[in-house]
Order: structure tokens, then sequence, then C-alpha cells
């Protein structure tokens, strides 16, 4: 793992919606463990579920590059580390890393792009300032 922003790890148990007819996990679930990681990243960043809601500021993904490593199969036990990558202005990289703790299998890295934005009108904002020490 790089970046030395705040980091989170959670685990999700593979369930029988995430997979397809050979209970292998289908690829847009792994966009939902990554969903995860990052809402509790998010957190830690002062950009918690309350909050957000009641400021009207929300990250929104601009971009999510995913690279397969190995399969993960129904019933598995997979942890998400997640982590602040980079910061940039108005923009900035979260990145994470699935794996399967059974066997130390790499089972799939992400990076996503984010922004935040002002609702209701979608202004684009500067990231917050306290971010800067993360630079």
């Amino acid at each position: 793992m790089s970046g030395d922003g705040p980091r989170v790890r959670t685990e999700v148990q593979v369930m029988f919606f995430d997979t397809d007819c050979a209970a292998v996990v289908h690829n847009i679930a792994y966009l939902r463990f990554v969903e995860i990681a990052r809402t509790l990243l998010a957190e830690e960043l002062g950009l918690g579920l309350a909050q957000m809601a009641d400021t009207q500021k929300y990250p929104v993904v601009v971009r999510t590059e995913i690279d397969y490593r190995r399969a993960a199969r129904l019933g598995d036990r997979l942890v998400i580390d997640g982590w602040l990558d980079q910061v940039e202005r108005v923009r900035f990289w979260c990145a994470f890393r699935i794996e399967r703790p059974d066997d130390g299998a790499l089972i799939a890295e992400a990076r996503q792009t984010l922004a935040i934005i002002q609702m209701p009108d979608a202004r684009l904002l500067r990231v917050p300032e306290q971010w800067e020490r993360y630079r």
C-alpha cells in the first residue's frame, strides 16, 4: 500500500447475490466491496454520511480502475484495505486492495478518482483545506 493518508480495513463475506451461475464473484460485485471501503474512508476524511446529508457536499466517482487478479467464490471472506492515495486541488484518488486471508490471495486492486461537489447545483469544490497534509 502507498499513500500517507487515512486507511481503512473492512471484511465482507461473498454472498449468493455476489456470484454468477458458477459461484464465482461477478465483476460488478467488486464495485460494491470497494464502495463499502470508500464509504468508511470518507468518514475518516470527515465526510460521514450524516454530515454529507447536512452539508450537501458529496464525493463523486469520476473514474474507477480495477485489476482482477484471482477469482473469489461463494462463501469466501475477503478483506478490503482502502487508503487515500493522492490529493490535488479539486480531485483525489483512493486505492483499494482486496485479499482472501484464508490463502493470502490477492483478489483485486482498484483505484478511483473522485471530486467533491456541492448539491443541488453540482458545483465542483476544492478538496478540504485540512487535506493539504496528505499531499
